[in-house]
């Protein structure tokens, strides 16, 4: 299948805008012949917010009209993607919840375009909009889109942890979509980890960073495809908007097990895990 990881800027605050962006970039990666496409953190609304008020009053609500655009788009071009927002949701009690949250939307499913995925991200820094938002309660859900294609989400800071990535690997997916918003002062994570995450788990890692400068921040694009093996298939020089493509096979993803020498020298880092030792992962310092 041909994935494609979309490194593009992102207008603070104004997500009609940021929608017709997103919508022609669908038209852009469909011509290519694109099955899956990778959208940044928060490319619908930005993230460089200074409160959890200033947040609320722009998120919108999973069934608005800017996202069901997204969604009949998506239709339209027969084609998935995945992109970043913050969400707003209203609970039983009237009170308000705010998500930075990663959508997936499969434009070919049987019943018509969907949003089949969603994930709330868990880990959060003390960075934009993240100091406001409310923590997602889950980090290992796997999405299989109508090609077959089985997606992990992931977003931004969730990949400086191998533990979550490493949870998705192991609830099968053959792809994680990591959309971020890393600035210039986070290039090597944008260097180092999409590699090694891909390759501890010998699965394609997608890392579809944004660009440009909101509110004294400085984004470094640096977006990359990577293979199971870590080998960058596609790696964006700088921070210049770009769409990044790579032909895979699944069954590489799938097939866990590497002999390089027959018999002599096999890797296989999910059979060869000793969960029973690491009991000290799952505990928290505090």
């Amino acid at each position: 299948m041909l994935l494609a990881c979309v490194q593009t800027g992102v207008h603070f605050a104004e997500v009609r805008r940021n929608v017709e962006s997103v919508s022609d970039l669908i038209d852009q990666v469909s011509e290519q012949g694109v099955e899956l496409a990778v959208f940044p953190e928060c490319v619908l609304t930005g993230y460089g917010y200074d409160s959890r008020e200033e947040a609320l009053a722009v998120a919108p609500t999973i069934d608005s009209p800017e996202i069901d655009q997204l969604v009949q788009r998506c239709g339209e071009k027969k084609l998935a993607i995945t992109f970043g927002t913050l969400l707003r949701t209203t609970r039983d009690d009237g009170a308000d919840e705010l998500h930075n949250s990663a959508l997936l939307i499969d434009g070919v499913a049987p019943t018509g375009p969907q949003i089949i995925g969603r994930y709330n991200k868990v880990h959060l820094p003390h960075l934009g909009v993240d100091r406001f938002v409310d923590r997602g309660e889950a980090c290992d859900q796997v999405f299989e889109i109508t090609t077959g294609c089985r997606v992990g989400l992931g977003i931004c800071y969730d990949s400086s942890f191998p533990e979550p990535m490493r949870a998705l690997g192991l609830a099968g997916a053959d792809v994680i979509a990591l959309g971020t918003n890393w600035p210039v002062a986070a290039f090597r994570t944008a260097e180092i980890v999409p590699p090694a995450r891909s390759m501890e788990n010998h699965l394609f890692f997608v890392a579809a960073n944004r660009i440009g400068n909101e509110r004294n921040f400085d984004y470094c694009g640096l977006s990359s495809i990577c293979g199971p093996d870590g080998v960058e298939l596609a790696r964006a020089p700088d921070d210049s908007p770009i769409i990044l493509t790579a032909d895979i096979q699944l069954e590489a993803a799938r097939n866990k097990r590497i002999e390089r020498t027959v018999g002599k020298h096999v890797i296989d880092r999910f059979a060869d895990r000793q969960p029973n030792l690491y009991s000290r992962l799952s505990q928290s310092d505090s």
